[in-house]
């Protein structure tokens, strides 16, 4: 027997990678119960649950603009030392004035996941606000014809 006894290896909180995960990409609960077509009610029992069903788990993912495989295997702690140890700066002149980095996090460029997640997100706000601008377009034509409606009434 040796003087250190292993501790017994727990299972991963999905959950909480998956709170982590959206809290890190800037979306709330709300949003990404909205994305996925549950409760916000849902969305924070499931953050709460070390286990995930597969399938509930790819939902999620896919909410969040990540792969289940990546939820699965997302450590906070890696990722920031990985980013910290791997992130090579280019030459700021040779850049015009930007500076370009990469960084490595189990053969998948995190800062790559998240600018991809952000262009989705992104793509999906302005598909909000046209949605909103031909709502509000058809309410002003609506109260236009009530108006010229009430107008037709009055003259008569």
């Amino acid at each position: 027997m040796t003087d250190v006894e292993e501790k017994p290896k727990r299972p991963a909180h999905l959950g909480r990678k998956v709170q982590r995960v959206r809290e890190i990409i800037g979306m709330k609960q709300t949003a990404l119960a909205d994305v996925t077509g549950m409760s916000q009610q849902n969305i924070s029992k499931l953050e709460q649950s070390e286990q995930i069903a597969d399938e509930t788990l790819e939902k999620l993912a896919k909410g969040l603009g990540v792969t289940g495989d990546f939820i699965k295997s997302f450590d906070e702690e890696k990722a920031v030392y990985n980013i910290q140890t791997n992130m090579t700066f280019n030459d700021y002149a040779a850049n015009n004035g930007h500076q370009n980095y990469q960084a490595t996090y189990n053969n998948n460029n995190p800062v790559e996941d998240i600018k991809e997640i952000f262009k989705q997100l992104l793509q999906s706000e302005k598909e909000k606000v046209e949605l909103l601008k031909s709502a509000n377009k058809a309410i002003l034509d609506l109260v236009e014809q009530i108006n010229e409606l009430k107008g037709k009434n009055n003259s008569i």
